[in-house]
């Protein structure tokens, strides 16, 4: 099994905090809100074994620089393009779940010519329908109490949503919530912000989209995603059962399996 090393890069918008694993072409992991590079913990290793697999805590979570001013996706994918700088890295892959997949999408757009492929995992169209949608609470919502109630609200929360008998998964989530310096909403604010339908003509690389059917929040999204980017010479779609949304977590030998094979087999980008 490949090592996994963590280390520090130092770019313009600061301290980027990332975990590496395995040699050759590089893959770059974006997680969900209010995650770090924990969230793939599982998968990693698995996807090493022929490449160079690069997990950051993306700016404003987990380890990485905090921004002073409110968070937004471009933040996060300038953060990405930061990293990928820092590592001499001309050209890489990337995989984003969640929040993740938002700023896979801007990163593909923003830098087209350096993107050779995209993997988008809990994919939803961040479009006008989506933002009307979008900002009524829900999942994440707990500002602070002294009586430290608001652990209990996270917890609630998420729990409908992860495998009754996977305690674990909603500490690594609890401790990732917490971290200093991150706001849980913050993510979830920026992809209700973001024009996704801004910048799908710009993505060039080859698509993979992911998706679980227990997710009920992505999965209807599906076939709107895979339809959504008119210039990727390839889009293929490949479900994972039993995943829901911490489907890094709970299924990575599913999701490493058809990535490592959709990155084997994708065409050269436009």
């Amino acid at each position: 099994m490949p090592t996994v090393r963590r280390a520090y890069a130092d770019t313009p918008l600061g301290q980027i905090h990332f975990a590496e694993a395995g040699t050759g072409d590089p893959l770059i992991l974006l997680h969900q809100t209010p995650r770090s590079h924990d969230e793939f913990r599982e998968v990693m290793p698995l996807l090493a074994g022929d490449r160079r697999v690069i997990a950051p805590d993306m700016i404003g979570f987990g380890l990485s620089a905090k921004p002073d001013d409110a968070q937004s996706i471009e933040l996060y994918a300038r953060g990405v393009v930061a990293l990928a700088d820092a590592l001499g890295l001309t050209e890489f892959a990337v995989l984003g779940h969640h929040t993740g997949m938002f700023v896979a999408v801007e990163v593909a757009a923003m830098v087209p010519d350096r993107v050779t492929a995209a993997v988008f995992s809990g994919a939803e169209l961040g479009d006008a329908e989506f933002r009307a949608d979008t900002g009524d609470g829900g999942v994440d919502d707990a500002p602070r109490r002294p009586d430290g109630s608001h652990l209990t609200t996270l917890w609630a929360q998420r729990l409908p949503f992860y495998p009754p008998d996977r305690p674990d998964i909603l500490d690594r989530f609890i401790h990732d919530a917490l971290a200093p310096g991150v706001d849980p909403r913050e993510g979830h604010e920026a992809c209700a912000r973001y024009r996704m339908e801004d910048r799908l003509d710009l993505v060039r690389a080859p698509l993979l989209v992911l998706a679980a059917p227990e997710d009920p929040f992505s999965y209807p999204h599906r076939d709107r995603v895979a339809a959504a980017f008119p210039h990727a010479p390839h889009v293929q779609t490949v479900d994972v059962p039993g995943g829901g949304i911490p489907l890094m977590e709970v299924k990575p030998a599913e999701v490493a399996a058809a990535v490592t094979a959709f990155l084997a087999t994708a065409p050269v980008r436009n």
